[in-house]
């Protein structure tokens, strides 16, 4: 019987707090194809939703960086607006970000922008950032110009971004590498209030001040494989089981369809198991809690591609070696 309690929590405002609008006047984007693997937004067992903040960093390919676009702040802004039906509503999120150029390097926008998928990250007064992209949608981004009228015209070019999420724009702490430096270098270990940590039964989250240490020989199906962080490992049929192995485990989950499920480890943190039947073809995805103390967070380990007989892929590990 699955655990239908309500997630609703109150929502309170001191009187008096200032609320300062709008954002800040620098943004950063990337294209999509050079995210490795993304921070994750926190559930519980039902899928729904316990945070707005994600845990974990943003990982890119080797040698990319985050590219920022300078905009006129007084001009440029960020809302999110209900979309869909009960009970599938999400959040389209959009980005009005104006940008006062229009010489050759702004119209150039327009081609690697347009038709690109990409995340942009924006800076609210409070120094929050928000995250505008998501790995489950496409984002939208177009660009227009205007080169203003008369005298007392004005020039812009601006870029308009629309992204479905599944809350309004999501906090991030984690690292931005970008070509000026990294911001955050220390990474995102404080970024997992009302996460998955919360709803670990065994009662192992936060329990052990030494980090989590998990072995690269994972046994998918009776048989033993050697993933890496952030690999791809597949099998040709259905998932019948997992078992992991290590010391220190404190929390372990797969995600389906952005559904995820915890899988319970032993009460020594040494080893964990799952025997749920999983019917291909399907992409499971396995997160791991990395961090010590009260700063554990959750991030991608690997994914497992079930596919058809017919689908191919075979019985071989993709990416084999050590991940500790």
């Amino acid at each position: 019987m699955p655990d239908c309690s309500s997630v609703q929590r109150s929502l309170a405002w001191c009187q008096g707090k200032p609320e300062l609008p709008g954002v800040k006047r620098r943004i950063y984007y990337i294209s999509k194809y050079d995210i490795l693997y993304w921070p994750v937004l926190q559930h519980d067992a039902n899928g729904r939703l316990t945070s707005a903040a994600y845990a974990g960093d943003f990982v890119l390919r080797a040698d990319a960086k985050w590219k920022f676009i300078d905009i006129i702040s007084d001009k440029s802004q960020l809302t999110s607006d209900a979309q869909g039906e009960y009970p599938s509503q999400t959040q389209l999120n959009k980005l009005v970000a104006v940008h006062p150029g229009v010489d050759e390097e702004a119209s150039s926008a327009a081609a690697y922008l347009n038709n690109n998928d990409n995340v942009f990250l924006v800076e609210d007064m409070r120094g929050a950032i928000r995250v505008v992209g998501s790995d489950k949608w496409p984002t939208k981004t177009t660009v227009t110009q205007d080169l203003g009228q008369g005298a007392a015209g004005t020039t812009s070019t601006t870029i308009n971004v629309e992204a479905t999420d599944e809350c309004p724009a999501p906090f991030y702490a984690g690292i931005i590498a970008t070509e000026e430096g990294d911001i955050n270098p220390s990474g995102n270990p404080n970024q997992n209030t009302g996460g998955n940590s919360g709803s670990n039964t065994g009662g192992n989250s936060g329990s052990s001040s030494s980090a989590p240490s998990y072995n690269s020989s994972v046994q998918i199906n009776g048989q033993a494989y050697n993933v890496t962080k952030g690999g791809t490992v597949n099998i040709t049929g259905n998932l019948t089981s997992l078992r992991f192995t290590g010391s220190n485990m404190s929390y372990l989950s797969y995600k389906i369809d952005g559904v995820e499920t915890e899988i319970a480890i032993n009460s020594a943190e040494t080893s964990a198991s799952c025997n749920d039947v999983i019917s291909a073809p399907k992409t499971v995805i396995i997160y791991r809690q990395e961090g010590t103390g009260d700063n554990k967070y959750d991030v991608l380990w690997f994914t497992i591609n079930l596919t058809t007989n017919n689908g191919g892929g075979g019985n071989d590990d993709d990416d084999a070696g050590d991940t500790n």
